[in-house]
């Protein structure tokens, strides 16, 4: 053990680090390496003899001081303990010696993985950009972040030579590949060299491991209480030095804009803003020369006309401020929900024993876990395991199912010589997803080091809209451009007229501008408040409010798209196990040979599991536990003490094996078994196996999974006596067994085996893997029935309630199951699933043409033993039929299913990570009822963009309809409400009530109606009903109070405009009370107590606007009203309450045709109005892209000729190009 004062300074005689295999040539690598003491490279020895690979020669003879790297031979099973390092049978040789000679012509074809690529002293070299992760302060690891980085960025088997392989990793990372990373590391004592790490495990090969020289000294903590590893992991002290060199597996939080920025961006980005920022300064610099520069005479009041472009300024400072803070509060809306849609739980080895601990407590050095529908989690090698195969098209592309090999047995081929790259695949890649085969791996890199963090940070962008999202843009569009054409007529009228009274006028200069400058502004003010940016706002508040409430409630959104998608489900396809049950199994009856035994009839006291027990005979005892205990990839909780982790049905037969049948230890019982291969779970055949080797040098097949199934590949039966030919009489008892405990809601298991005398039997080799068996089916025939036993899952508590409310709100709820017709028939009965409908099998179904198919699917219900891919065909014909269709999944094959569906719901706690990345919302307690949650809770977001949605067009008529009236009618074209009056009212909708508006929670009664269709307007009748009827109210009691209230209301001009501005909010304030219902029912105040948010968005709103009536008279050109003219303001705007009512009442059917024939001239005036507003805008763009091209078009010209050559581009091809405008800048 090297000191920390070690160093790698070149001359020093010592061995050297294990070469990479160019060509099979290997040479000492001059790549520079890490120094313990300093921050810089120090180049190795120079070996100027390269060496060679050579097979068949005793260890015994080094050549140039140098060995091999140990290559350990694993005699264990899945997840044993014992480990044995055998010697290999090569050394390094000269390149000119003819063994040298015929190795290197042997794997000169290997290039996949840039072995004969790359050049060995290249293997480890810092690529450009990346030196920085290869030095690191005081490392006391033999290997810095980037050089372990070269091994799997690309994959690169020189790299991983270079490195000592796994043995050199092991050591120089300081962990065991065995018991993982000790619980009680803290600071680490010493430090490890390279060469130390590459070689000393090298020279003791085939020695016992525990004789060697241990490379880790450790400074102890206190885990006595700590529990479970992961306590351990986040405690201060734990892991700290291998935390500060190699960081945590989580990548660091995207940089958010400063509020500076996003206030600038509110601004920027909103043109009519711009404008009106240009005409509020214009009409400020205006008022000051009138108020400062002009001689107004003796006795004359001052004046203040600067003060209206002052509040101007300051509004528009407001609006910009206001839109900042929410879009602040916005981006930081979904940090929290991000952070929980990634957090997930792995299995890892610590102190040789298995835990269960947080995605982001992985360490380098940790030894995972994986078994198919797991998702890497960080980069590593693996160690080993059974038939590994990985998709790793989403983290390097290649679409073919990756075969793993464990990097002891990459070192051995290559000392053979093999030249097949894919049999040279040690690489486990974060982000690549795990299809077949349990095994594990050592980790070598986390977070922004490892291969995925990497594509991950170069990839981040910000959130994509969601499709009510995109709606709402162009029907904010479809606004403004509205907007912009009133604006653009009331500009124009009112500018002739004031023109036509400048003949003859006493007027000066600077007060003609100062009055087409309040032309200007009112007229560009029209189009800020008719603009609806409160939409994307209100949207976007929704869903942040919606999904925070849902995660409390086990539903955590992983696409906000599916949130508002949702509430329009028309279909429910879901699993039975752990959804609509508790996915708490317990075998409670069996049938072995002509033994029964029934722990769940009161009856049969006689007749429970333990005296059962007292009747197996020995042999068959054991072979029942071997058969349960060997083929299982569930394991035990910490010290045992926590019962079993994984499969529930495994976890079900595990407790059984351990409560009846006597097993003691189930880490002794896979110790002790020779296992030659796991045979993963066959979706198509409901079955998995495993293969064990016996004393007497045969293999058995140990087979488990549906009864019937099994049942019918089996040709004998195991007696007491011994094994028996399997009669029809015995079938047709077992059959009847298998349907009684069907019938009674109970899940059969049946259990049998067979012999080989080889294995893999001749004929089943994986061509692939010759050493292996290709696929469980052809394996399946002539099997020995064991028996059949019948496991309990209770249903869950509320599933009837919930799947009768899911009916009554119009959505059909069917059951889709692996288990058989009569299990799932009497389960759907239970739940309430099962009415008179159709049920089916799998194999039945898939058989269907698409005709049949559609014929069936509006009365089919259950979907019993049915494949992933039959879950697939059903949700995409279900989709084509035009429903909007929710399904359930948690395994990895059904992702496609779950990617089908327009939501995808996974389940968190037995859902693969498979499954939930294909996902779009994770049922985090895997219960049906949340996806009753999910569906209200989608329906409150949908109406709560429409309740806003309804306010404000109702808003923007009312206000564009008076502004636009009373100016052109006004003699000194002044609209009844001023600019700043009319900002302040925009920021009151846009905002305020947005918040108010979006966040009521849903209640029972979204259920009373059926889903909206998929095409259906996001205005409904209903809707414009509601907008229509307030905004003919609001408009009529504006021009009476306006037009009419001097008649009879003794008051004068200005206090008559400062009432009509107040009521004018108090109407908004008090609508927003109507706007809180959609439908026609009369009580608004539902639930309205629970709300607070809107409680106190209206408390600001009205405290607000009392202070601006009261004090605000200067900025807002009004004056103080007195308690009589607040009475008449206040009371004429809660008549809209009442108002709202009546609207109610009168029939949609009525109000549909009225508006279909009133409403077709105003289609056609809207229709001509856009399409010249359409005009334009595309003229502006186009006479701006020509300007702008022919900008390009003089610096392309002034360019030297010469560098187009070199490009291999003309110029005047390039100059067309970038000056045409259509197609806008090359």
């Amino acid at each position: 053990m090297a000191s920390s004062s070690s160093s790698n300074a070149p001359g020093r005689e010592q061995d050297a680090p294990l070469p990479t295999l160019p060509e099979i040539t290997v040479d000492i690598p001059k790549t520079p390496m890490r120094s313990n003491t300093t921050d810089t490279f120090s180049t190795l020895t120079e070996n100027t003899s390269p060496a060679t690979l050579v097979p068949e020669r005793s260890f015994a003879q080094p050549v140039h001081g140098r060995s091999l790297s140990a290559m350990s031979s694993s005699s264990k099973g899945f997840q044993s303990t014992a480990r044995s390092r055998a010697p290999s049978d090569a050394t390094l040789l000269p390149p000119n010696t003819s063994a040298g000679a015929s190795i290197h012509s042997g794997i000169s074809g290997v290039s996949k993985y840039t072995l004969d690529s790359q050049r060995h002293d290249d293997a480890l070299k810092p690529d450009p950009g990346s030196e920085k992760d290869f030095t690191v302060q005081n490392n006391k690891f033999a290997f810095s972040p980037g050089q372990l980085n070269k091994m799997l960025n690309p994959k690169s088997l020189s790299a991983f030579i270079a490195l000592g392989g796994l043995p050199g990793l092991e050591a120089g990372l300081r962990t065991d590949v065995d018991q993982g990373l000790s619980l009680e590391e803290a600071d680490l004592a010493g430090s490890v060299s390279f060469e130390e790490a590459t070689t000393t495990y090298r020279k003791l090969r085939g020695a016992d491991k525990s004789a060697l020289p241990r490379p880790v000294e450790v400074r102890h903590v206190d885990v006595t209480d700590s529990g479970p590893a992961a306590s351990a992991a986040r405690s201060g002290e734990a892991f700290s030095d291998r935390k500060r060199v190699f960081k945590h597996n989580m990548l660091p939080a995207k940089k958010s804009k400063s509020f500076f920025k996003l206030m600038w961006e509110a601004y920027y980005k909103e043109s009519v803003l711009i404008l009106l920022s240009v005409a509020a300064v214009i009409s400020l610099a205006l008022g000051l020369y009138e108020t400062f520069g002009v001689d107004h005479g003796p006795g004359a009041p001052p004046s203040v006309d600067w003060i209206e472009g002052c509040a101007i300024c300051v509004s528009i400072a407001v609006v910009v401020l206001v839109g900042a803070i929410n879009d602040f509060q916005k981006e930081r809306a979904f940090v929290k929900l991000n952070a929980k849609k990634d957090a997930r739980e792995v299995k890892v080895i610590r102190s040789g024993k298995s835990f269960t601990i947080s995605v982001y407590d992985i360490l380098v050095g940790d030894v995972l876990h994986m078994e198919p529908g797991d998702l890497i989690p960080a980069d590593g090698i693996f160690i080993s395991g059974h038939n590994v195969k990985c998709d790793e098209s989403s983290a390097t592309g290649e679409s073919d199912q990756m075969k793993k090999t464990n990097a002891e047995q990459v070192l051995r081929l290559l000392e053979r010589g093999h030249n097949d790259s894919k049999d040279l695949d040690p690489f486990i890649i974060s982000g690549s997803k795990v299809l077949e085969g349990v095994g594990t791996y050592l980790i070598t890199s986390v977070g922004v080091y490892s291969s995925y963090g990497r594509i991950l940070m170069a990839m981040r962008h910000d959130m994509e809209p969601t499709p009510l999202q995109v709606k709402l843009d162009k029907l904010a569009k479809a606004i403004a451009k509205l907007a912009s054409a009133a604006s653009f007529l009331l500009l124009l009228i009112l500018t002739f007229r004031l023109v036509a009274t400048f003949p003859g006028s006493p007027l000066s200069p600077a007060e003609k501008a100062s009055k087409f400058m309040d032309i200007l502004i009112v007229s560009v003010t029209i189009i800020v408040v008719a603009v609806p940016e409160g939409l994307p706002l209100a949207i976007t508040l929704a869903l942040a409010f919606a999904t925070t409430q849902m995660v409390k409630m086990n539903n955590l959104v992983r696409v906000l798209k599916s949130c508002e998608v949702m509430g329009n489900a028309t279909t429910i396809c879901s699993d039975k196990t752990g959804t609509l049950t508790q996915n708490k199994m317990t075998v409670v009856t069996g049938t072995f040979g002509d033994d029964t035994f029934d722990d769940k009839n009161p009856g049969a006291a006689d007749n429970r599991s333990s005296q059962f027990a007292q009747r197996l005979a020995s042999e068959q005892n054991r072979l029942l536990i071997e058969s349960i205990a060997i083929n299982s990839t569930a394991f035990e909780g910490e010290g045992g003490e926590f019962g079993f982790v994984g499969s529930k049905t495994e976890t079900a037969l595990l407790g059984f094996a351990k409560n009846v049948l006597g097993m003691t230890s189930l880490s002794q019982e896979r110790t002790s078994a020779q296992v030659a291969q796991m045979l993963p779970f066959d979706s198509g055949r409901k079955c998995m196996g495993a293969v064990q080797k016996l004393p007497n040098g045969t293999y058995r097949l140990l087979v488990k999974g549906a009864s019937e199934i099994l049942l019918s590949y089996s040709t004998s039966i195991r007696l007491p006596t011994g094994v028996a030919p399997i009669d029809g009489s015995q079938v047709k008892h077992i059959s009847s067994t298998i349907d009684d405990y069907a019938s009674q809601s109970l899940r059969t298991i049946g259990l049998v085996y067979r012999d080989f005398p080889q294995w893999p039997p001749r004929g089943t080799e994986n061509p692939d893997d010759p050493s292996f068996a290709s696929d469980l089916g052809a394996l399946l025939g002539d099997m020995t029935f064991i028996g059949v036993v019948g496991i309990q899952d209770p249903l869950r508590p509320g599933v009837p309630e919930a799947v009768a409310k899911a009916k009554h709100a119009g959505v059909v709820t069917r059951m889709v199951t692996g288990d058989n017709v009569l299990t799932a028939k009497a389960i759907a009965t239970d739940c309430g699933i099962y009415t008179d409908g159709i049920v089916m099998e799998g194999p039945e179904f898939r058989k269907l043409s698409d005709d049949d198919m559609d014929a069936i699917l509006p009365r089919l219900q259950v979907l019993a033993r049915s494949s992933p891919e039959d879950k697939r065909v059903l949700v995409t014909r279900l989709r084509k039929l035009g429903g909007i269709v929710a399904v359930t999944g948690d395994g990895t094959n059904d992702g496609p299913a779950l990617k089908a569906a327009d939501i995808g719901f996974s389940m968190g706690i037995a859902g693969t990570e498979v499954a939930k990345e294909a996902s779009a919302i994770i049922l985090m307690d895997d219960n049906f009822s949340s996806i009753l949650t999910a569906l209200m809770w989608g329906r409150a977001v949908n109406d709560a963009v429409q309740k806003f949605l309804q306010f404000q067009i109702t808003v923007n008529i009312t206000a564009m309809v008076v502004a636009f009236v009373t100016a052109l009618q006004d003699a000194e074209m002044r609209s009844v409400l001023t600019a700043v009056q009319l900002l302040w009212i925009n920021l009151f909708m846009d905002s305020l009530a947005a918040l108010s508006l979006s966040t009521d929670a849903p209640t029972d009664e979204i259920l009373d109606r059926p889903p909206t269709p998929r095409k259906a307007s996001i205005i409904s009748i209903t809707m414009w009903k509601m907008i229509i009827g307030q905004a003919i109210f609001q408009v009529i009691a504006t021009f009476v109070l306006f037009y009419a209230g001097p008649q009879f209301l003794p008051y004068p001009d200005n206090e008559m405009r400062s009432m009509i501005f107040n009521m004018f909010v108090w109407l908004q304030i008090f609508n927003q009370y109507n706007n809180r219902r959609l439908d026609n029912k009369l009580n608004i105040f539902v639930g309205i107590h629970k709300n607070y948010y809107f409680i106190t968005m209206n408390v600001i709103m009205v405290s607000a606007q009392v202070l601006i009536a009261m004090y605000g008279s200067t900025a807002f050109s009004i004056v103080r009203i007195n308690g009589n003219q607040w009475a008449i303001s206040v009371v004429i705007a809660v008549l809209c309450v009442p108002w709202g009512c009546c609207v109610r009442l009168f029939p949609d059917p009525w109000f549909e045709v009225g508006a279909k024939f009133f409403g077709r001239p105003f289609v056609i005036v809207y229709r001509l109005m856009a399409r010249f507003t359409d005009r334009v805008l595309k003229k502006l763009g186009s006479l701006k892209k020509s300007k702008k091209g022919e900008k390009d078009v003089s610096e392309t010209s002034s360019h030297d000729e010469g560098s187009w050559v070199g490009r291999g581009k003309s110029p005047v091809q390039s100059v067309k190009v970038s000056a045409d405008p259509e197609k806008g800048i090359l």
